[in-house]
């Protein structure tokens, strides 16, 4: 996504992609507001690789914050282009979310939780760019949120743990699932199929056999941002959650979104645990923060980036040939 960033990066590219984005929108005059937020929207994004690229040179000591603090510039670049007036409040400028302001004396960050808020950034990202009113949780476990990263998965075989199962390449027309993910949602074939069938496209057949579910699509496998299926970048797949309680319709972003939030809260805040954790590196909790970080540098702005290419995809668009060759 390097080159579309740097697309953006003058004020006459800014304007003339927020006009195009905003001309998508009703009710809106499109010459006036992309002409007010060009300026802000660039520096929104410039901020926000600029936090990256300095995360990625730095010690893993100061990641989680500076990684933190990029993600919130983009999801903000994100948000101006179908949000014209965004912010309208300033109820909606809190993280959203909020940890445990104490920790336990055997803490460990795979049992610590985070807690969803009314307002802020978290329900507003979650609602205006996601489509999801609701998030499917209150509270929420570190673990389990690694355990919805595709990419973390390999951690956690390495302790004898599976969370996801590669169930289809993106844009494949045919999808596999194990007959113990069906035995572990407790569900039949059929009770399956309905579950997973508001994620998918149409569903054209499906045959059951002793080891797998087979399900043949009307069009290409692409999993939207509200889903339980989510894409492992590195080998362009689809996955799925092997437990039923970790069924959870959301976008993967908000997921790192989380997990930063807590990081960059202990980096900051929990110097004496976070210091210990980094230079004594006494349990799991080391490999998969390190492991996770790597991740989560390259993916965010990979995600975002594509999810603003698309928000410019017509078919009448100069971007189209970008938005091809990017997917």
């Amino acid at each position: 996504m390097t080159h579309f960033f740097t697309y953006l990066q003058s004020q006459q590219t800014a304007r003339d992609y927020l006009h195009s984005c905003y001309q998508q929108l009703d009710g809106v005059d499109a010459a006036i507001k992309s002409f007010e937020n060009g300026h802000k929207f660039m520096h929104y994004l410039e901020h926000g690789i600029r936090f990256y690229e300095n995360g990625k040179q730095m010690e893993t000591l100061m990641q989680p914050m500076l990684f933190f603090y990029g993600m919130v510039h983009l999801l903000k670049a994100a948000l101006l282009t179908i949000r014209p007036n965004y912010p309208e409040s300033t109820a909606i400028l809190a993280h959203g979310v909020s940890s445990r302001k104490r920790k336990k004396k055997d803490y460990t960050f795979m049992d610590d939780e985070v807690k969803i808020q009314y307002n802020g950034l978290f329900p507003y990202v979650s609602e205006h760019l996601f489509s999801i009113g609701r998030t499917p949780f209150e509270k929420i476990k570190m673990e389990q949120l690694f355990s919805l990263i595709p990419e973390m998965d390999s951690m956690f075989k390495f302790h004898h743990m599976e969370k996801m199962i590669k169930v289809g390449n993106i844009g494949a027309t045919r999808l596999q699932f194990p007959t113990f993910v069906l035995d572990n949602f407790y569900l039949t074939a059929k009770a399956f199929i309905k579950r997973i069938k508001p994620y998918l496209p149409p569903v054209s057949q499906t045959e059951a056999t002793a080891a797998s579910l087979h399900v043949a699509l009307e069009a290409p496998f692409n999993p939207v941002h509200n889903s339980p299926f989510f894409i492992d970048t590195y080998d362009r797949a689809g996955y799925f959650p092997v437990q039923r309680g970790n069924f959870l319709p959301i976008s993967e972003i908000m997921i790192h979104y989380l997990l930063l939030y807590n990081l960059s809260m202990l980096c900051r805040y929990e110097t004496e645990w976070w210091g210990d954790l980094l230079a004594a590196k006494p349990d799991k909790d080391y490999p998969f923060i390190k492991h996770f970080l790597t991740i989560t540098a390259e993916k965010i702005p990979y995600l975002l980036g594509k999810y603003m290419l698309q928000m410019n995809y017509e078919s009448n668009n100069p971007l189209q040939k970008v938005v091809q060759k990017s997917l």
